[in-house]
């Protein structure tokens, strides 16, 4: 059964977590107790178990009892859907970007090869993007202008 869009964000959201991915790695080679996958973490039973709650409620994984002990179970269905959303995205983008890619190729082969994009009297790009000059300046090695040699002559 596919999931919501509600589970799989939560399935994301609680993957985006190195630890929780950590958690999820671990449980791929079998069922663990708590205290198994907390160990490699360093961190306190508490705070590890913040992250299993939301591995939990993101459907990822279970807990069940055996006797005194609370084995995690990673739930491979809710997984699988994940991982099937994301090669179905990579599917459709890889087709996107392959037509994008045969356009750029067809319009490149219409276009005549000798053809310069740019006028050869075409002022660089980042001159343009600077804006007008303020009034009397010119520019870098440039010679001043007219007015500006006027109006040094008046302030000197």
């Amino acid at each position: 059964m596919p999931l919501t869009d509600a589970q799989l964000d939560a399935a994301f959201m609680a993957l985006a977590d190195p630890t929780r991915r950590a958690i999820v790695a671990r449980l791929t080679r079998g069922d663990a107790t708590v205290t198994e996958l907390a160990e490699p973490s360093g961190l306190t039973l508490p705070g590890f178990s913040k992250h299993l709650k939301v591995l939990e409620r993101s459907g990822l994984i279970s807990r069940s009892r055996r006797a005194q002990f609370r084995p995690c179970h990673l739930e491979w269905a809710a997984l699988d859907e994940a991982v099937g959303w994301i090669e179905a995205n990579r599917r459709l983008w890889s087709q996107r970007f392959d037509k994008l890619d045969a356009h750029l190729r067809e319009v490149q082969r219409s276009s005549p090869a000798s053809a310069d994009p740019t006028p050869a009297d075409a002022a660089p790009a980042d001159a343009a993007l600077a804006g007008p000059l303020p009034a009397g300046t010119s520019p870098a090695g440039a010679a001043p202008t007219a007015s500006a040699t006027a109006e040094r002559a008046t302030h000197d």
